[in-house]
This record gives structure tokens, sequence and C-alpha cells, in this order.
């Protein structure tokens, strides 16, 4: 099996610095260092294999292999056409349609983005599991990314912490807004009658939408939206909170009449490539269903 490999030329500034220390300021953490070790994984210096305490010197190849991923039995591989915008070893950015769960939920138990990813995986011999970085709801469409090895989603993680990845959003919603800019902070929490729904109340979590007006129609507005928190349905709720909800988003509000999901899209997605150490940016624009509305 191939394993996923991490490589290093060292260089001036870390020489006789030991591996273990290289490594934790590589975010590589003791957990992993110790699966590495134990669990099929390994640690070479110029193609041999060696401890951990050895000091590096200018020069060296550092290479790092991750043990073997172990599938989750929950998900099976299915036969799924995705809309992928970018790949390379480490990541994937998927266009996801409405209608599509990102995980396989009671409800919906196949046809899940999950489910299509395993199988595409196992289709091109990619020895590895999912794991999603950036989810949407069942009904929100638009851009999504997914790491393709663990060491990868945590560095991630580590991203999301500091606001590193980023999304924007455009919405449809009801009504005109009062100002063409602006910021809902409201903190949200789960709705107590409800295992599904949210709300605005004083001991939910602090959560900061920030909007901006597109456009004007009729009887709704069009939206550009970015989160500065990524709180369960937050879009969604915010909205609702202050008059506008969604056209489509009969959970919280919208009405049906016009759109039957709703009209919230991920256009844009950047984050700094935890491994080539770059800027990523991507966009996608609105689907059919929603630039029809705008005619």
């Amino acid at each position: 099996m191939n394993l996923y490999l991490i490589k290093w030329t060292i260089k001036e500034r870390d020489e006789n610095k030991k591996i273990k220390h290289f490594l934790h300021e590589n975010l590589i953490s003791r957990r992993t260092l110790k699966a590495i070790k134990f669990d099929g994984g390994h640690i070479h210096v110029n193609g041999k294999e060696i401890d951990v305490r050895y000091p590096l010197k200018v020069g060296d190849l550092l290479e790092v292999a991750f043990p073997p991923e172990i599938k989750s039995e929950k998900i099976q591989g299915e036969v799924i056409p995705m809309d992928i915008v970018y790949e390379d070893r480490d990541v994937l950015v998927v266009n996801k349609p409405a209608g599509m769960n990102t995980i396989p939920s009671r409800e919906h138990p196949e046809g899940s983005l999950a489910n299509a990813i395993i199988g595409y995986y196992e289709r091109n011999q990619v020895h590895s599991t999912v794991h999603i970085v950036t989810r949407l709801d069942r009904q929100t469409s638009g851009l999504l990314l997914v790491a393709k090895h663990r060491h990868v989603h945590h560095l991630f993680s580590l991203q999301q912490n500091d606001n590193i990845v980023k999304r924007r959003y455009e919405a449809l919603v009801e009504g005109k807004l009062e100002n063409e800019q602006g910021s809902i902070i409201a903190p949200i929490g789960r709705k107590l009658s409800s295992i599904i729904e949210r709300e605005v109340r004083n001991d939910g979590r602090y959560a900061c939408t920030h909007y901006k007006v597109l456009g004007e129609y009729d009887e709704f507005s069009h939206l550009s939206l970015e989160l500065e928190t990524g709180r369960t349905h937050q879009i969604r709720v915010h909205l609702s909170h202050i008059g506008h909800p969604l056209l489509g988003d009969d959970l919280y509000g919208g009405k049906m009449d016009r759109i039957n999901r709703q009209a919230l899209h991920c256009v844009q997605l950047s984050f700094y490539h935890p491994v080539c150490k770059k800027k990523m940016n991507f966009f996608c624009k609105l689907p059919e269903d929603i630039q029809q509305l705008q005619k």
C-alpha cells in the first residue's frame, strides 16, 4: 500500500535540531509520532530509518510516512458523479449540489457526498477515508473543502481556529434590508424543542455574519455573506432573526413559492495550502435554480 508521505530538505536554520523537535515545529503531534512508530509508518533520513533523537544536518532528506488510514464501515463507497473543481495529493475542492447530504444521516443513509468520495477513492486507488473540512447543509450548494489525509485535516483545523479558511456565500432573502451592508452579531444555540433547529438565544455561542446587498428585486434581495464564526445553520438563523429569511428555507420562515430549497450557495472558498504553502482561491457561479429567480 502506498503510504501518505511528507518530505523536507533540511535548511541551515534547522541544522542540529532533533527530528522530534523539527516535526513538532511542523505540527506533527506526539500522538501522531507514536502512531507512525507503532501503526505502520516510518521516519527516514536519506533513505534510512532513523531515531527521532537524530540531529538533522543541512541537506538531509527527511521523509515521514504516515500509517494507513482505516475506512469507516459506516460509509460505503458509491458511484455518484462529483463536480471536482480542484484536486491534488492533499485536497479536494468540490461543488456540491443542493439536495445532497455532506455525510450520511439517519434519514439519508446513502447518496451523500461522503459516499461519493469513498467510491471515487476506491476507483482511483486513493488510500484514505473522508475528511470534510467545510460542511454544507443538505439544501445548500457550492464549494466544499475536503482533506485527503487526517494530518492535512488536522492542519486545516488549526487554520479554521485562526479563521484562515474563508468562505463567501450568496443568497436570495425575503424583503429589502434597511442597510446596504452590515454585521449580524447574535449568539446561537440549539432550540430546546428541536434536535435540528437553532435559534438566537442569550446562552448561545457567539456568532457573527457580515452581509452586503448585491441587488434588489420586487420582493427579495441578493446578498453576499461572509462568516466570522461557523455555527450550525448560522446564516439561516441570523437572516431569519433580522426578518429576512432565505427564500425556500421553510425551517426558518422562508416562503417556498419561488424555489424549493434554501437559496444559498457558497461561491468562494479560500485557504492557505498546508503542504504546498501557498494561498488558494476558488470561485463558483450561482446554480441555475437561483439564477432563474434573478431574471
